[in-house]
């Protein structure tokens, strides 16, 4: 995994593990640079038969009332080496966790120490140990690593809340399981010659990626087919994702060093954001496959991925009693196999063959047979040659409403029978010629829990016995142990240390493990494990990727020279005339812009000289060249000549003596005179009388300032000597007036100061190298101009900012430009925009801003002169953007902040509609008030009817807002607020009625069955003694279902996330014995039917975490 300075906030959600951005951290900085704390001697003086692994346990009491920004915890030994463990208990400037394991004793370490652990760090669920959160990682620490981690562990909001189950008596449990292993010289590994193989470079977290593309690259069919994509030499690699592949590819087989995969992302149309969010192996797997198909499409390679990955099963329903059967063929480019419940692969298998019963209530609806018991299940009618598994290790705990890691330990074959047992897993039709035995050619690990992680693939790629690591940019070989058994899950065991003491064995949880695997089929690994070499390539491919190489090459070999070499930058009158007013104001000229020369160091700076002749054809003798200066102020001036025995030395001598920043630069500038015929003469000789001045003259009607020329002036002289000469080189009359401005600096801002004409240049403290701006003085009538003098101008061009306006609506696409002042006020900006937009109202406008990583609208709108000036808000951490969001309200947004907006959904009473209202109320309203608000734009039933207000999340009814509950706290962004008329039934409850919860829900097809709510759910009244017959009939009445479609309802009372299904003759109401509906979402009635509602955008992506945002290929 690739070390890297985290993303700030907004980009930093369940990344891969970062180390902490010292940046961000005030003071001093224990991540660099560790005090050691006092501990016991035990600590201090381990004894020698300390574990190689500890698991260490930190409890941490009064949480909530820690007032440090960083807590450590105590100083415990592992290896013989001091750790401890680092958190931010309020975030390391983002809303999560922040936790490391940091090196104790950093600061007293010797010079050059090294020490390489695998760790994993937990915070522990206190209720339910299942539910714990760990994130495992690996790390090289040293003094300028001495810490690692995750800077988003979980979010704080998890951690904060006393009803998860991490927070227990204002206590925090954490755990650390440490194993200190053998240092390995990451640095200086040489994956291509320990190994013939090369790896992939992490951008943020894209080792998901890394490890299926090195998966896919080590399928040699594959591979070729890829190369013989057509693509063309006018093909750009960004936009082609063919080429791009092509690409990286290529490099993979012919590199020496890691590949980058940025051409290929950018292909993917994937901005840096893309980059940072870690998705899931399978969806980019299918999503890929899916684009390259269509890109095969009518090539030469048409088809190849249906070829490889193709396979087809039979979904299948056979009645019992009579002759009837329902088959349906479908095709899988990979198969989903269960984890839980099954010890291995054939397992799996078997559970996904494995036959249902539908009997009693559960009766099929054969066609023209009415209800009858049959046979449900799946067979295969032929399976590809390359088998991709991908092991379900994820899945959602509905409980919990969350996804959980499956770690239970499960075995994979190096060699799988999917013929055994006499074909039990083939359909009738398949064709039994073909022998489906599969070897395994590469398994994808993740490493981690459910909320990030580290993935990484253990590939064979001739299917030797030689196994191979591929962990981002390192490959290692590997034993067939460590590929499989290692990667099974489960639980080990840790040795027993001390074998004289009674200690129970200690084991801990392998958060590693197996996640996909890929087999060939043995009667076609020669064809797959095929030869790829040149020939497969295009010929523009290889002109292109070798040109590449070469770049690279002379660029490697440019900077392993670099320390022989000195670069001199040249700048003269023609540069500084060119750029002045242009691309640059102040100061003389962009170093960047000028002539540059690269000079063996050894070089006599006579030499060096006689090339400047060649190229500017001034001869050497005309030649004086000044060294430029920093100066304190920040500005960079030509300072002094060179003198002459300075121009005796070598050019590296010379850099040595003027640089004090010990750069490979010298920066010089050509001083050239020239005659009136414009030729080169000899340069006036310069006593320490003589001072050197540059100037600029600005034309306040045009707001234009140009470069006019130097001039050599005496220090005793005073300005108003030279007005004339100023004059010629303006083009003004001899005995113009004008006004002189020394141009002092520009940083932090600008200072630009009137010369007195009258005071000579030495009083007035000017000096070689100094610039003086003037200008005509304005009359009256000019005085109106913009920026009227040399300072006006100069802190205009200083502050000023083109800034693009877009809307939220569309945030990609930019509406208008304006150009703005950094020192515009709140209202400064909002009154030129309300301008430019014709709104007479400028306290309507609402402002976002940008956030320069995720190329995104901020979540938070600027509150009203919530900043001082535009400057705050187009600063994003240490980043500026030019870019700001705007939308037009309907009051002003003084009088919106003080208000509460919610979407609620009212389900009206007397039509099958629903229609969504935005209620906004001062912000200390209760909920009563929010129905009085809605009881004025709603249709009711009748006069009295009486509203409520229900929380509504995945399809259950979570609570029902009590009247007097402040609106202040409540969210209707993952939650649905739903408002309805109370039934006369519930306001007559009787003392032995019951008040049950009704969802809607289906079985999910396949062999886990899991439940799926969907539709609306609702209250229900049922009385003592009634059945499920007589509710059946009053539900049928509230929802207008037809009886054909009613009759293949089934009714079931759930309890704990089960299903216990119900007869007609059941008395429902002795499964509903609590009478509190509060928490009753865990208890209620299940009515199971086929959904054919068309489903909602919004329900599908409810409480998404960012890591699970699905995976998108644009182009």
């Amino acid at each position: 995994m690739t070390m890297m300075t985290p993303p700030p906030l907004d980009q930093q959600e369940d990344e891969e593990m970062l180390v902490p951005n010292p940046d961000l951290v005030e003071g001093p900085q224990p991540m660099e640079v560790a005090q050691t704390e006092p501990a016991a001697s035990a600590v201090e003086n381990p004894p020698p038969e300390d574990p190689p692994t500890l698991k260490f346990t930190w409890t941490i009491p009064i949480f909530t009332r820690l007032n440090t920004r960083k807590h450590y915890s105590d100083v415990f030994v592992v290896g013989g080496y001091k750790w401890r463990i680092l958190i931010f208990p309020k975030g390391n400037n983002v809303d999560h966790l922040s936790m490391y394991l940091d090196v104790a004793d950093a600061a007293n370490l010797p010079y050059g120490w090294s020490r390489y652990s695998q760790f994993s760090l937990a915070v522990v669920n206190q209720v339910n140990n299942r539910y714990s959160i760990r994130k495992e990682t690996q790390h090289q620490f040293n003094a300028r690593e001495s810490d690692w981690g995750f800077t988003s562990f979980m979010p704080l909001s998890e951690l904060y809340d006393p009803t998860r189950g991490y927070l227990v008596n204002d206590t925090v449990l954490i755990e650390a399981e440490v194993a200190v292993r053998k240092v390995l010289d990451y640095w200086s590994y040489d994956s291509k010659k320990e190994t013939g193989f090369v790896g992939l470079k992490n951008q943020g977290a894209t080792c998901y990626m890394n490890s299926l593309l090195q998966t896919l690259y080590h399928i040699p069919y594959f591979r070729k087919a890829v190369y013989h994509m057509p693509t063309t030499e006018n093909d750009a690699p960004t936009a082609s994702i063919p080429l791009a592949l092509q690409s990286l590819f290529y490099k993979l087989q012919y590199n020496d060093t890691s590949v980058a995969t940025k051409e290929l992302t950018k292909s993917f149309g994937w901005d840096t954001y893309d980059s940072f969010m870690q998705h899931d192996v399978q969806e980019l797997n299918r999503v890929l496959c899916e684009k390259l198909e269509d890109k095969m499409k009518g090539t030469v390679v048409e088809g190849t991925i249906q070829k490889l990955f193709e396979g087809h099963h039979m979904n299948y329903i056979e009645c019992i009693n009579v002759d009837y059967k329902s088959t349906r063929k479908e095709s899988f480019y990979d198969l989903q196999l269960d984890v839980k419940g099954c010890k291995d692969v054939y397992a799996s298998f078997d559970k996904y063959v494995e036959v249902e019963r539908l009997e009693g209530d559960n009766k099929y609806h054969a066609e023209g047979h009415d209800l009858q018991d049959a046979k449900k299940g799946v067979l295969f009618i032929d399976f590809p040659p390359v088998l991709q598994l991908q092991l379900k290790r994820f899945e959602y705990d509905f409980m919990r409403d969350t996804m959980v890691k499956i770690n239970d330990r499960y075995e994979f074959p190096l060699q799988l029978d999917l013929d055994r047992e006499n074909g039990k897993y083939l359909s009738p039709d398949a064709d039994k010629s073909v022998r489906n035995l599969y070897t395994l050619h590469s398994v994808l690990v993740h490493s981690g829990g459910v909320h990030g992680g580290h993935y990484y693939a253990f590939i064979r790629p001739t299917l030797s016995d030689q196994w191979y690591k591929f962990d981002d940019e390192r490959v290692t070989k590997e034993d067939v142990k460590r590929a499989l058994e290692e990667q099974y899950g489960g639980e080990e065991e840790l040795p027993q240390n001390n074998p004289g003491f009674n200690n129970p064995p200690f084991k801990f949880t392998k958060y590693s493990n197996a996640y996909m695997l890929v087999y060939i089929r043995e009667s076609d690994k020669d064809k797959i494990i095929c030869n790829v070499d040149e020939k497969d390539i295009a010929e523009h491919l290889r002109v292109r990727l070798k040109k590449e190489q070469e770049e690279k090459e002379d660029k490697r070999k440019y900077k392993a020279q670099a320390h022989l070499f000195t670069t001199i930058k040249v700048a003269r009158d023609d540069d500084i005339t060119e750029q002045i007013g242009k691309n640059i104001y102040f100061d003389l000229v962009d170093h960047e812009k000028v002539r540059s020369f690269r000079i063996q160091k050894q070089t006599p700076f006579q030499q060096f000289k006689e090339e400047v002749a060649k190229e500017f054809g001034v001869p050497v003798q005309l030649q004086r060249f000044w060294i430029w200066a920093k100066r304190q102020n920040h500005t960079y001036r030509p300072n002094r000549p060179l003198l002459p025995n300075e121009e005796l030395q070598t050019v590296g001598q010379i850099r040595e003596a003027s640089n004090k920043a010990n750069n490979a630069e010298l920066k010089l500038f050509l001083e050239i005179e020239r005659g009136p015929d414009d030729l080169p003469i000899p340069p006036p000789e310069k006593s320490s009388e003589d001072i050197l001045l540059f100037f600029k003259l600005y034309d306040p009607e045009n707001a234009v300032l140009r470069y006019v020329g130097r001039l050599m002036v005496k220090s005793s002289s005073k300005p108003m000597d030279i007005v004339g000469q100023l004059n010629k080189m303006a083009g003004f009359a001899p005995d113009e007036e004008i006004d002189l401005f020394e141009e002092i600096k520009f940083e932090p801002c600008v200072m630009c100061e009137q010369l007195d004409k009258k005071t000579s240049f030495r009083l007035c403290q000017i000096e070689d190298g100094d610039i003086i701006c003037y200008q005509k003085p304005l009359s009256i009538q000019e005085s109106e101009c913009r920026y009227p003098d040399v300072p006006s101008f100069l802190e205009y061009v200083q502050n000023r900012e083109l800034v693009r306006f877009r809307t939220l609506e569309k945030p990609k696409e930019d509406e208008f430009t304006m150009e703005l002042s950094k020192q515009h006020t709140y209202d400064d900006v909002v009154e030129r925009v309300a301008e430019k937009l014709g709104l007479d109202d400028p306290s309507k406008l609402r402002l976002t801003s940008h956030n320069c990583y995720s190329q995104q609208p901020k979540p938070q709108p600027i509150k009203y002169r919530g900043v001082d000036h535009l400057s705050d808000m187009l600063v994003h951490y240490n980043q500026t953007s030019d870019i700001l969001y705007y939308e037009v309200l309907d009051i002003p947004l003084p009088e919106l902040q003080g208000l509460k907006t919610l979407k609620v959904a009212f389900h009206s009473a007397t039509k099958d509609e629903v229609i969504i209202h935005n209620i906004r109320l001062p912000k200390q309203s209760t909920v009563g008030d929010v129905i009085n608000e809605l009881k004025t734009k709603v249709e009711l039933s009748h006069q009295d009817a009486e509203l409520r207000l229900l929380e509504v999340f995945f399809h259950k009814i979570y609570k029902i807002f009590p009247s007097t509950e402040r609106i202040e706290n409540i969210n209707d962004q993952y939650w649905t607020l739903r408002a309805e008329e109370i039934p006369d039934e519930e306001k007559n409850i009787g003392p032995n009625d019951r008040l049950i919860h009704v969802y809607h829900f289906t079985k999910e097809a396949g062999q886990n069955q899991q439940v799926q709510n969907f539709g609306e759910p609702f209250f229900l009244v049922i009385h003592e003694g009634e059945t499920l017959e007589e509710i059946k009939t009053r539900i049928q009445k509230k929802l207008h279902v037809p009886d054909e479609d009613f009759a293949k309802w089934k009714f079931a009372s759930f309890s704990l996330g089960r299903p216990d299904y119900l007869q007609d003759t059941d008395v429902v109401y002795n499964r509903f014995q609590r009478r509190d509906v509060y928490g009753a979402w865990e208890q209620y009635l299940g009515l199971e039917h086929i959904d054919n509602a068309p489903k909602r955008a919004y329900a599908a992506n409810q409480n998404r975490h960012a890591y699970e945002k699905p995976v998108k290929i644009y182009n």
